[in-house]
């Protein structure tokens, strides 16, 4: 009987420190999302997401259109499209975000392809080698859910970038929040721990 009861509270305090530490990453996540976005910055990263054969997902298409918005707005800052092609996808993602930017009045030139990464760490990364010689102001465009982990990858690769939050579909929230509490835990284990 004192086992069982040992069991039950060392199952009850893990769960209250479960649900503490998913709090915290909640709070992180809503800070991140409600800081002032800089008005004229020199370019913004739009991350890649999910492409439905040659159609974004509508978490990825929030994306897109927060950076048309952005674009039309301030008519200098330039775009970096980042994502490759992944499974089921038939073009790339930064395909994906160019062709619906074009569609959406911004011009070609000022949109930069970067087709080749695979995971947030690489969009940053790769994105980092395209960003123009004297570019100081920029911008992670992401999901407000997405958003403190990708800016806290790009700090990590010494970009000083802020985030350009695009609304997360409510059809989405539940699973995008979920999968993103243990990805910010790898995060933290990576750079804590395995780095």
């Amino acid at each position: 009987m004192k086992n069982k009861k040992r069991v039950l509270l060392l199952l009850g305090v893990f769960a209250a420190l479960g649900l503490i530490y998913i709090g915290i990453l909640q709070i992180k996540i809503s800070q991140y999302s409600h800081k002032e976005v800089p008005k004229t910055a020199d370019y913004l990263i739009v991350l890649g997401a999910r492409v439905k054969g040659t159609v974004p997902s509508l978490a990825f298409a929030s994306r897109i259109n927060t950076a048309a918005k952005y674009l039309k707005k301030n008519k200098d800052t330039l775009v970096i499209a980042s994502g490759g092609k992944g499974p089921g996808e038939d073009i790339s993602e930064a395909e994906s975000i160019r062709r619906e930017l074009v569609n959406q009045g911004i011009n070609e030139t000022r949109i930069i392809l970067e087709d080749q990464s695979t995971d947030t760490y690489e969009n940053i990364n790769f994105s980092k080698k395209l960003i123009p010689e004297g570019a100081k102001i920029g911008l992670v465009v992401t999901n407000n859910f997405h958003l403190y982990r990708a800016v806290s990858i790009a700090r990590n690769y010494g970009l000083q970038v802020q985030g350009l939050p695009a609304e997360t579909p409510w059809i989405a929230v539940v699973k995008s929040y979920s999968r993103e509490y243990l990805a910010i835990t790898k995060f933290y284990l990576k750079r804590y721990f395995l780095d």
